[in-house]
C-alpha cells in the first residue's frame, strides 16, 4: 500500500494484600483452611478479578511494550511470577526464556514444573505439591507459555475438575494478580477454547467436536468473551465466527501475533506490535434453512496498539496517536477516499486479509467488498470440496476509522464494519488455461 496522501503527520500492594498472602501461603501448606474467596471459582462469580493479559503468540523477546507492561500490572520491579511452560514441547527451555524476559524487566520469576513433557515430571503429584502451591500463593503473576493448550487444561483441570494448583492460580487472580499467556496460554483464557483446530476452513465447514476441536478453557476473561490467538496471521476469522455462533458468544477477541490485549475490569487495552479484531454478534442473525454455516451483520472492529474498548458501554476509543492523525468518516461531506479500486479477495482466510480488507473498504468510496474462502485442493490425499463461503464486508451507519503514519507504518483503526458470510458452491475448475488461437 502507498501511504495515503491525507496522512498527518514484590508486587502490587493493595490494602489487605499482605494478610491475604499470608493466609494463602499457610493454606497452601495445609496449616489451615484459606477463606472461601481464595479458592478457585467459576468465571461467573462476581468476586473482584485481577488482570488477564492475552498475548496472540510469537511474542518477541525484544517487545518491551508487552514484557514491561506485564511486570507493571503485577506491581512493578520485584513482582513475583510463577511461570508455567505446561504447554511447551521443551518446557525447561521455554520456561527459562520467559523467566529471563520477565527478569530483564525487573520481575522475580521462577518456573513451576507442571508439564507433561518435562523429563521426570509427575504432573498429578506436582499440582498437589504444597511447596509448589506456596510458590504460586506468594506470586503476584502467572505466565503461561505457548505450545499445546490441551496440555494446560488436561494438567490443571482434568475432566473439567480444578486441581489445587488451578485453585491457587485463581486465588492469585481473585486477589488482584496478573494471569498472562501467549499462544496456547492465551487460548485457555476464555471458558471455551479451541483444543486442536489448526484448519480454520474445516471449522467453517462444521467440524467442531468437543474433546477434539473444542474443549473447556480456564475462563479468566469471564463467560461472555471468547478469545483466539495468532489471529490475523492465520486467518482465524474462519473458525472464530462458527464457534461464537454455536456457543452463544456475542463478543469475540482475536489477538494478533506479538500483540496483547489487557483485559481489566470492563476495559480492553491493546499493546504491542499490531492489534486485535473485536467481533460483536449482538445484532447478528443466520438462516437455519441453509445447509452450512452462515451469518449476517457480524460487527467487526480492528483495534491497534493504544486503542481501548469498554465492555460495558461497547464504545471503542482510538489511541492518542490516531486521534492526532486523520479521522475517516465515510458519511462526511468532505470525505476524500484514498483507495479507488474495489478488490475481490480470493482467500479471506489468508495472512492479514481481513484487516487489509477492512482498511481498504473504510477508506474507499465503495459500500462493500467481497471475497471467498474455499478449498483449493492443496491438501494431500483429499479431494477438493465444492463448498465455499462468500464474505461480504460492508459499511454501516456507524462505521468509522482513524489513520496515522506517525508510528512508522500505515496504521488504521477501523470501528464497526459489518460482515455477512454465506455458503456458495465452487465451480471446478475455477479457471482454465487459455489456448493459442488457431
Amino acid at each position: 500500500m502507498q501511504t495515503p496522501s491525507h496522512s498527518t503527520a514484590f508486587g502490587a500492594r493493595a490494602p489487605g494484600r499482605r494478610r491475604f498472602l499470608l493466609a494463602s501461603l499457610l493454606a497452601s501448606a495445609g496449616l489451615f483452611a484459606a477463606p472461601s474467596h481464595a479458592q478457585a471459582q467459576p468465571a461467573t462469580d462476581a468476586a473482584p478479578r485481577g488482570t488477564a493479559i492475552v498475548i496472540g503468540g510469537a511474542l518477541k523477546v525484544d517487545n518491551d511494550a508487552v514484557w514491561k507492561r506485564i511486570v507493571e500490572e503485577a506491581g512493578g520491579p520485584g513482582a513475583r511470577f510463577a511461570v508455567f511452560a505446561t504447554a511447551a514441547a521443551n518446557p525447561a527451555r521455554s520456561a527459562q526464556q520467559i523467566v529471563d524476559a520477565l527478569q530483564r524487566h525487573g520481575a522475580l520469576a521462577e518456573p513451576i514444573p507442571v508439564a507433561p513433557r518435562l523429563a521426570g515430571s509427575d504432573v498429578a503429584a506436582a499440582v498437589r505439591d504444597p511447596a509448589l502451591l506456596a510458590k504460586v500463593a506468594a506470586a503476584q503473576g502467572v505466565f503461561f507459555s505457548g505450545g499445546a493448550q490441551e496440555l494446560i487444561v488436561d494438567s490443571l483441570q482434568p475432566g473439567g475438575q480444578p486441581t489445587p494448583m488451578l485453585e491457587a492460580i485463581w486465588s492469585l487472580y481473585r486477589r488482584g494478580g496478573v494471569v498472562a499467556g501467549t499462544s496456547a496460554g492465551a487460548a485457555i483464557m476464555s471458558s471455551t477454547m479451541f483444543r486442536d483446530a489448526q484448519d480454520s476452513l474445516k471449522v467453517l465447514k462444521g467440524q467442531m467436536r468437543r474433546g477434539q476441536e473444542l474443549d473447556r478453557g480456564l475462563g479468566f476473561v469471564g463467560p461472555k468473551l471468547f478469545v483466539d490467538q495468532h489471529f490475523l496471521k492465520r486467518g482465524r476469522i474462519g473458525r472464530l465466527l462458527p464457534l461464537m455462533q454455536a456457543e452463544g458468544y456475542q463478543l469475540g477477541l482475536g489477538v494478533e501475533e506479538n500483540s496483547a490485549a489487557i483485559v481489566k475490569g470492563e476495559e480492553i487495552e491493546v499493546i504491542g506490535a499490531r492489534g486485535v479484531l473485536l467481533v460483536d454478534l449482538s445484532q447478528a442473525s443466520h438462516d437455519a434453512r441453509l445447509p452450512a454455516f452462515n451469518i449476517r451483520r457480524a460487527r467487526l472492529s480492528y483495534l491497534e496498539r493504544g486503542d481501548r474498548h469498554h465492555l460495558g458501554s461497547g464504545e471503542s476509543t482510538p489511541s492518542a496517536a490516531k486521534r492526532a492523525g486523520l479521522r475517516i468518516d465515510p458519511r462526511a461531506p468532505d470525505f476524500k477516499p484514498f483507495f479507488k479500486n474495489q478488490p475481490f479477495y480470493m482467500d479471506m482466510l489468508g495472512d492479514n486479509t481481513i484487516a487489509l480488507a477492512m482498511a481498504q473498504l473504510i477508506d474507499s468510496p465503495h459500500q462493500e467488498l467481497l471475497g471467498l474462502a474455499f478449498d483449493g485442493g492443496d491438501r494431500p490425499g483429499t479431494a477438493p470440496s465444492d463448498l465455499g463461503f462468500e464474505f461480504r464486508l460492508h459499511k454501516g451507519p456507524d462505521s468509522l476509522a482513524w489513520f496515522t503514519g506517525a508510528l512508522g507504518g500505515e496504521d488504521y483503526s477501523v470501528f464497526r464494519l459489518y460482515l455477512d458470510v454465506q455458503p456458495v458452491q465452487i465451480q471446478r475448475p475455477l479457471y482454465r488455461a487459455m489456448t493459442p488461437a488457431p
